[in-house]
């Protein structure tokens, strides 16, 4: 065996457990990709209860999310609205559905810019 090859050997059990390795190789640790997507649903949850969503209105714009999560999140902002008296904060931004639809009259033109002035005859 070339010397090479032992030494990657003895080198490997110390490699696999450095997360510096996985970092600069770039692969996923499926543990830190599970706890971001649960943060993330917790994120989502809290902020549909927050925004006065019900949970499967919450559930149905947020497909991706974790049920799970988002659950958790939306009982533990209810949880905490309860506690601290809290209202429901709803969106001032107009919903998809409610945006006005565009008119079919063409936008008004824009003036045409001015013409420069005629040079002036000078006396010849």
């Amino acid at each position: 065996m070339p010397a090479k090859n032992r030494l990657l050997l003895l080198l490997f059990p110390l490699l696999t457990g450095c997360e510096m390795v996985y970092d600069l190789l770039e692969i996923p640790d499926p543990k830190k990709v599970a706890a971001r997507a649960e943060a993330e649903g917790k994120a989502v949850g809290s902020a549909c209860r927050q925004g006065g969503r019900s949970i499967e209105d919450c559930y149905q714009i947020n497909p991706t999310a974790l049920k799970s999560a988002v659950f958790a999140g939306w009982r533990e902002m209810n949880d905490y609205m309860i506690e601290n008296k809290m209202e429901v904060m709803p969106s001032t931004l107009a919903q998809p559905g409610a945006l006005p639809t565009p008119s079919r009259t063409p936008p008004p033109e824009a003036p045409a810019p001015a013409k420069p002035a005629a040079p002036s005859q000078a006396a010849h």
